[in-house]
């Protein structure tokens, strides 16, 4: 069953993927050199009482997206501490990431548990991230 602010209208979507240069928002792969259409995600989900509004909202291409689903965060097993997930609204990307020839490091637990959960790695990804960096 549909609520009202499940539905991002067009405008708001096109304001999401201009204001993000149409690159996802967590792992920085373009949309470009995508077969898939990029997805506007709700970084709080609905049915953790997020909503559909501009501050909630990012980005994502579909892995980011899928493997995040409505999850907020994660556990850092070496501290056994529950540690959100980046929020690209909250959050400068640079401050918990590094990118090196395509693969994404983390600086922060923040970094460690989005990496982690997102699979940001993936060889498929890293790869696509290495050719698109060494294009730009």
């Amino acid at each position: 069953m549909s609520r009202s602010n499940d539905y991002i209208p067009f405008g708001v979507r096109r304001l999401i993927a201009f204001r993000a240069s149409y690159i996802c928002e967590y792992c920085l792969l373009p949309e470009a050199d995508s077969y898939i259409g990029y997805e506007v995600d709700h970084i709080i989900s609905l049915k953790h009482g997020g909503s559909g509004i501009e501050s909630n909202l990012a980005y994502s291409c579909p892995d980011c997206n899928c493997n995040k689903g409505s999850d907020l965060a994660s556990i850092d097993w070496s501290t056994n501490q529950i540690v959100r997930f980046f929020n690209p609204r909250l959050d400068v990307w640079s401050e918990h990431f590094r990118l090196s020839s395509g693969f994404i490091e983390s600086t922060t637990t923040i970094g460690k548990v989005t990496v982690s959960i997102f699979k940001f790695n993936n060889d498929e990804r890293a790869d696509e991230r290495a050719l698109y960096q060494s294009d730009n």
